[in-house]
């Protein structure tokens, strides 16, 4: 009996025992918890494995046992398993793994095609708009980005910023100082400098062999400059808070008025509406026309090639933001993103989960993070001299072999932290006025509205806009001419593409 008793009282001392260490180890781990903060990680001993699809433009990407890769799992805590694809065909294997089931946790999205806007309506991707706020660096997105990005005005991934302010004017500074002119500052000065350009010989060969500005079949500069007439860019928004197409602005025909004087006076070149794109900064190089309107960056490649030609002729370009009109100085942006990182509900199951990974995009938006990835290692990839940055890489390919790519997880929000070579005086102009521009630029409110009338039927909308456009400038139709062309524009599905878009764009206000 005695002995019974002891054995009784000996189990239930052994299993008290146990309750206390478990209670314990418990009790440790709620402690732990509570010292990671939001995102779970800083107290966490084991890492989260990240598995990352992204597209190479090399074919030896950063392997796992990259050193800049490891340094970059450090920085951020995270273990990063790369899933590289090929940049030429980086669609079809963004298709292949959707339709596979097996996400990544984190994808880098090309663009919005049919595909991705399909799994995200099957429920594929979170919606982290209402997560950003809470990170250092994400918090700082731009909304204007955020809403060109958005699908119906629902984030389903984190933009790659790029610049949102970019488009330009660039200009022969050779020929405004032979002539003695000034940067044009409105839209005035500025057809008085094409004028000068075509008739004032500003090259000083004796010849009259020059004109203004040049234009290829690439419809961008007209759709820039007709925003300095207060044009809406693609969608603009009457006083009752209806969306309206840019073509059926009040100011759509002065600005077309103005191109067509440009045309008729020979200030732009007559086959605009057939040069290759790719042919298009050549008159400027070659000294035949003065003027592009194009993405401000164009100009110091223009300018190097100037100078390889004739290294006398040191600072032959300068560039300016946009010319003021009626409405004060406007311009048009670009979407000022290329492809976004979305997060998959397959690998990301849980909130805790999501917010851990969003804690990993925030950090490689951080300086060092950014470094790492855009520039490797200092002291192996390149090194700082008299306080100028030596690319070790560039000539290195081992080197190279080990970030080449890394950069494609950078968001760049809230900006670029990369390290750069020193610039020449008109690179730090054009980065100067592309932040400037970002004060000026007219949103499209319809950007992020995916509509099915337009997935099916805008290439021949947009053709018969283009098409009249041209055909307007070049004195081929008048006004009646383009009210047909809106008529014509409306029956094929442009009036039902009007309605789509203004019931989507209630629903977003909501």
């Amino acid at each position: 009996m005695k002995t019974k008793f002891l054995r009784n009282l000996l189990m239930a001392l052994f299993v008290f025992g146990v309750l206390i260490l478990a209670g314990c180890s418990n009790n440790s781990e709620t402690t732990g918890n509570d010292d990671q903060g939001e995102s779970g990680e800083e107290g966490s001993e084991e890492r989260m494995n990240i598995r990352v699809f992204a597209p190479t433009f090399t074919t030896e990407p950063p392997t796992d046992d990259s050193p800049v890769l490891k340094a970059i799992e450090d920085y951020t805590n995270k273990d990063i398993t790369m899933e590289w694809a090929p940049n030429s065909n980086i669609e079809d294997k963004f298709n292949i793994t959707l339709s596979s089931g097996d996400l990544p946790h984190i994808m880098v999205v090309p663009n919005k095609s049919p595909s991705f806007i399909s799994a995200v309506e099957d429920g594929a991707f979170w919606e982290l708009g209402p997560y950003l706020k809470d990170y250092p660096n994400l918090s700082q997105a731009n909304e204007i980005i955020l809403n060109n990005s958005s699908i119906n005005g629902d984030i389903y991934g984190i933009y790659r910023s790029r610049n949102l302010g970019r488009t330009g004017v660039i200009i022969r500074k050779d020929w405004l100082e032979n002539l003695g002119l000034e940067e044009p500052k409105t839209i005035d000065e500025f057809y008085n400098m094409l004028k000068a350009f075509k008739e004032q010989d500003p090259d000083g060969d004796g010849q009259d062999d020059t004109y203004g500005l040049v234009v290829s079949k690439y419809e961008g500069p007209w759709d820039v400059m007709q925003t300095w007439f207060g044009v809406p860019n693609r969608w603009g928004e009457d006083e009752n808070g209806e969306l309206y197409p840019f073509f059926m602005d009040d100011n759509y025909v002065e600005s077309l008025n103005f191109f067509k004087k440009l045309y008729d006076e020979g200030l732009v070149n007559e086959d605009f509406a057939v040069m290759d794109p790719a042919q298009w900064s050549e008159p400027v190089i070659s000294g035949e026309a003065g003027v592009q309107v194009n993405v401000l960056d164009e100009g110091h490649r223009i300018q190097d090639k100037i100078v390889e030609a004739n290294p006398e002729n040191t600072e032959p370009i300068t560039v300016i933001k946009a010319v003021e009109g009626d409405h004060g100085l406007l311009n048009l942006p670009t979407s000022g993103y290329n492809g976004m990182l979305a997060i998959s509900k397959t690998s990301v199951k849980s909130e805790e989960e999501l917010k851990q990974v969003l804690d990993f995009i925030d950090k490689l938006g951080d300086e060092e993070a950014q470094i790492l990835a855009g520039n490797g290692i200092e002291g192996r990839q390149y090194d700082i001299v008299d306080g100028e940055l030596v690319n070790h890489a560039q000539d290195d390919p081992a080197l190279l072999a080990e970030m080449d790519g890394l950069n494609q997880l950078l968001t760049f929000i809230p900006e670029s932290k990369v390290l750069t070579p020193a610039g020449d005086p008109l690179r730090e102009l054009e980065e100067k006025l592309m932040k400037e521009n970002e004060e000026i630029v007219v949103a499209n409110p319809a950007e992020s509205y995916i509509s099915e009338v337009y997935s099916k039927k805008g290439q021949q909308l947009d053709n018969i806009i283009l098409d009249a456009r041209v055909k307007y400038i070049v004195g081929q139709i008048d006004e009646a001419g383009l009210e047909e062309a809106i008529e014509l524009w409306k029956q094929n599905g442009g009036t039902d593409y009007i309605a789509e878009i203004n019931q989507l764009h209630q629903e977003a206000q909501k």
